[in-house]
């Protein structure tokens, strides 16, 4: 699958303009921002083949891998996902997730819209939406039971964390692009629309985020990262029963994210709808002028970058 954005770190070669934050030594950020961008394959704007099958349990084991010299031996030897050892290794999985969501590749209505030319109302955007994060959840349930198979598979908690961390990114991503489907886009500095989307994951609930002062107290740190944590590792406690042993209950893992992603969406929606759009008449203005063939669209970061992607004259 094509990266969802290219970097460079010479800035003569980037238009003399900053570039971004490099990513963590362990690419974790940067892996979960593709895995987040896999939704797109899901709901059937990029080619389904762009996500191969085989490559889903290979790339859940390098994020493991990538997480297990980071997260304390308390998650490298499969310990409990209780205790002051893990409480310091969910924080670091708090850390890893910060650190990859202003990354990760959102669309705006009319991207959206130019994709999805069948969605007529923004209920209908919404639902495909929805089914693509539902089904990207369930890939990584899929994948993490591949890990396992693997000659060397990494430890099981860390293989735990690295699910929790991929589908904690298809769902911020879920959130971001509902929020643009009804009518309600988050602005904010990066900092600002992190930590609200962060929140509204953490919450399981539609915040309204159109006010400043909102995102100004969703961004505050050590409360939020206490969100986070709690949210985490409540997620990997019910995880366990369905991955022991020997990860023999890999497909009753990816109905459990199916579900849970599901049932997010629902309640996200749920609020979202109950709120009127910041602007009336915002889905006849984001009407495509372009029709979009072949890759993705051109869209942006929450970071507010330029996401690279094809798109051609209708």
């Amino acid at each position: 699958m094509r990266p969802f954005r290219q970097r460079d770190n010479d800035e003569s070669k980037n238009g003399g303009r900053p570039v971004a934050d490099a990513a963590p030594a362990d690419g974790t950020a940067d892996e979960l921002a593709r895995i987040a961008a896999e939704l797109e394959a899901w709901d059937g704007s990029a080619p389904a083949d762009s996500v191969p099958q085989g490559e889903r349990g290979r790339r859940m084991a390098s994020l493991a891998g990538a997480l297990k010299g980071s997260l304390g031996a308390g998650w490298t030897k499969g310990a409990s996902l209780v205790g002051s050892t893990t409480k310091d290794g969910a924080l670091r999985l708090v850390d890893r997730l910060t650190e990859a969501v202003p990354r990760i590749p959102v669309r705006d209505l009319r991207t959206l819209r130019a994709q999805h030319p069948g969605a007529r109302v923004a209920e209908d955007l919404a639902d495909n939406i929805t089914s693509g994060a539902v089904k990207a959840s369930a890939s990584v349930g899929a994948g993490v039971g591949a890990a396992a198979m693997l000659p060397v598979p990494p430890a099981m908690a860390v293989e735990i964390a690295g699910e929790l961390l991929a589908v904690a990114a298809i769902e911020i991503k879920m959130i971001a692009e509902l929020y643009e489907v009804y009518g309600q886009p988050v602005g904010g500095s990066v900092s600002q629309r992190t930590g609200a989307y962060l929140s509204v994951w953490s919450q399981r609930r539609g915040l309204d985020l159109s006010k400043p002062t909102t995102l100004v107290a969703l961004g505050a740190g050590k409360e939020l990262r206490q969100q986070l944590r709690k949210r985490l590792t409540r997620s990997g406690l019910r995880k366990l029963p369905s991955l022991t042993p020997m990860m023999v209950g890999a497909v009753a893992g990816a109905v459990v994210n199916r579900r849970d992603t599901a049932k997010l969406a629902q309640e996200i929606r749920r609020d979202l709808r109950g709120r009127p759009p910041a602007e009336p008449g915002y889905w006849a203005a984001a009407a495509p002028a372009r029709a979009v063939e072949g890759g993705r669209a051109k869209g942006r970061t929450i970071k507010g970058e330029a996401v690279k992607g094809e798109a051609v004259e209708g």
